[in-house]
């Protein structure tokens, strides 16, 4: 029962937001991207990370000049493509919550109240995806 209540704990913490964005070539998607992050009418706490997989032409102008005003870390590495360039991301993420995201979106001012709402309204859904992880590392380990 106890790790049930402590699960219950994890679905209703404190959420820290990351934001796991692969870029390529695109400075001018990740600068209407950072554009949209700040006009967001949040007080929850997220981080950006952008991680630029080898762009021959950077985002980092773009990344810079909205570096004062958000929480954002910027990665530059070779080329491997989106998939390992996302991973790349979570490894250097600080959130608890992963949003991944494509360098072409624009988000509604009140996208992450409502991605907190929903997961605040349906967190026995979340509470269910951690016991079904959580069992699936207890059997991985075992072998």
């Amino acid at each position: 029962m106890a790790f049930f209540i402590v699960l219950d704990y994890i679905c209703v913490m404190q959420r820290h937001f990351s934001f796991i964005i692969p870029v390529y070539n695109r400075p001018n998607e990740i600068q209407e991207l950072l554009e949209s992050f700040a006009r967001l009418k949040t007080t929850i706490d997220f981080e950006i990370v952008i991680v630029e997989d080898g762009s021959t032409v950077t985002s980092k102008a773009a990344v810079e000049r909205y570096q004062p005003q958000l929480n954002i870390s910027y990665y530059f590495k070779a080329n491997s493509g989106p998939g390992d360039s996302r991973n790349y991301g979570m490894q250097h993420a600080k959130g608890n919550y992963f949003i991944i995201l494509d360098s072409d979106c624009i988000l509604p001012e009140n996208y992450l109240n409502e991605v907190n709402k929903a997961l605040n309204k349906n967190r026995w859904i979340v509470l269910v995806v951690l016991i079904m992880l959580t069992t699936l590392l207890l059997i991985y380990k075992r072998r």
